[in-house]
């Protein structure tokens, strides 16, 4: 029997790779239009790490990361199941600090949990996010938004919807989370069986359940927007008023949570319908006290996270027909300046030759590699759209030339082996 993929990824193959080309290329031209700089960190982290950071009472520590030990009484490793933890470690561990207290990056790469597959979920998943580290200003969350947003532009995705919230201090929840625990306990008989357990260890993730009767008894409770301190009504004030000004569309969702504990204050997301029930494409926020619980100086920071694989399912929902064959059209070759043709199988070396010389002179080049007819070379390079076509046979190798033929309207001109790059690069 064949061996398949594991359960839970997946193979990008040529159909589909030019939708994730087109959305990397467009995540790294608006994140440096906006002053982001990239960072890559490692794809496994200390374990301590995510459980510091996430929280150890979340499904992803306690259920869905993927661990594994170095050796008996050493501490474990983890397959990182988001990008933050590991850009606040790095920021830390480089004393980015001390360099310069306001830093701005962004990362693209693949996360790792161990969830049940379904549309837009997998184990292995890839996400482009952005952190800001050392400013407190709404404005800073404001930017991030406006971040995805142009991303979400660029690819060229519509209908998607801005949700913000604020999920206040640490003074501010630990009230709240009182008022809360009280008006659900009544319920609880009626909660989902995760939902009862979280209602003793985290009773806010209560608020991020998905499960329909869950989310019909939250929605009768009392909201954190309505208890917030001077100070955070304040700065979701700033955040609301930046939006504004931006001419950003939003939506206030007083139930909004995200189900990490390392959020604070400012929270959101990026909703869209062409992928279902977990409609989310992008999620952030604020985490001012991240980077002091990791080891570091007392540094305000927020971000985002964006779903590769949910965003191109709303992308294909929403983008034009002609955009959508263009890239994930599998026969479409790479497009070429010059394609080489050799004549017989005498002219094959000295053609490959040239290929070489046109593709370190850095000219985007190709040639046959299946010994078929002049015709047919004729075809493919039709079909990769070369401008040029460089034929070689027996009468150009024995006077060391090269016959151009210009594609675009049939002129044709000889010149040497060794002048063919400077005129390919006149045209």
């Amino acid at each position: 029997m064949p061996i398949k993929a594991p359960r839970g990824t997946f193979d990008i193959l040529p159909d589909r790779v030019k939708l994730y080309q087109h959305m990397e290329r467009r995540a790294r031209e608006v994140f440096e239009r906006y002053g982001y700089a990239e960072v890559r960190t490692p794809m496994f982290e200390e374990t301590a790490l995510f459980v510091r950071s996430i929280g150890e009472a979340t499904d992803i520590v306690e259920k869905e990361m993927y661990s594994f030990g170095r050796g008996e009484g050493e501490e474990t490793l983890s397959l990182r199941p988001e990008g933050t933890a590991g850009i606040v470690r790095a920021y830390i561990e480089h004393s980015y600090p001390k360099r310069k207290r306001f830093q701005k990056f962004y990362y693209l790469g693949s996360m790792f949990r161990y969830e049940r597959p379904q549309a837009g979920r997998s184990r292995q998943f890839d996400q482009f996010g952005v952190e800001v580290f050392g400013s407190g200003d709404g404005l800073v969350d404001v930017e991030t938004i406006l971040v995805a947003c142009a991303f979400f532009d660029a690819v060229g995705l519509t209908g998607y919807t801005v949700k913000i919230n604020s999920m206040g201090c640490a003074d501010c929840r630990a009230d709240f989370r009182e008022v809360l625990k009280s008006s659900l306990l009544p319920q609880r008989a009626r909660l989902c069986p995760v939902c009862q357990e979280r209602l003793d260890r985290s009773v806010f993730r209560v608020l991020d359940c998905k499960n329909p009767k869950c989310r019909e008894i939250c929605a009768t409770l009392p909201t954190l927007a309505e208890r917030l301190d001077a100070a955070c009504a304040e700065h979701f004030r700033c955040v609301r008023e930046g939006l504004d000004a931006a001419g950003c569309a939003y939506v206030h969702d007083p139930r909004l949570v995200r189900g990490f504990d390392y959020y604070t204050r400012t929270v959101y997301e990026i909703v869209h319908g062409g992928v279902g029930a977990r409609d989310a494409i992008c999620g952030g926020g604020r985490y001012d006290n991240l980077v002091e619980e990791l080891g570091g100086p007392s540094t305000p920071a927020v971000g985002f996270a964006i779903g590769v694989v949910p965003t191109l399912l709303a992308v294909e929902k929403t983008m034009t027909e002609e955009l959508c064959s263009k890239l994930t059209d599998f026969d479409a070759p790479v497009p070429v300046d010059v394609y080489v043709v050799a004549v017989d199988a005498k002219s094959r070396l000295y053609g490959f030759r040239l290929l070489e010389r046109l593709r370190r002179a850095g000219i985007a080049a190709d040639g046959d590699f299946e010994g078929r007819s002049l015709k047919a070379q004729m075809r493919s390079a039709d079909r990769m759209k070369a401008k040029f076509v460089a034929v070689v046979g027996p009468e150009e190798q024995a006077q060391n030339q090269v016959s151009l033929k210009r594609m675009s309207d049939g002129s044709t001109e000889s010149v040497t082996f060794e002048d063919a790059v400077a005129r390919l690069r006149q045209s």
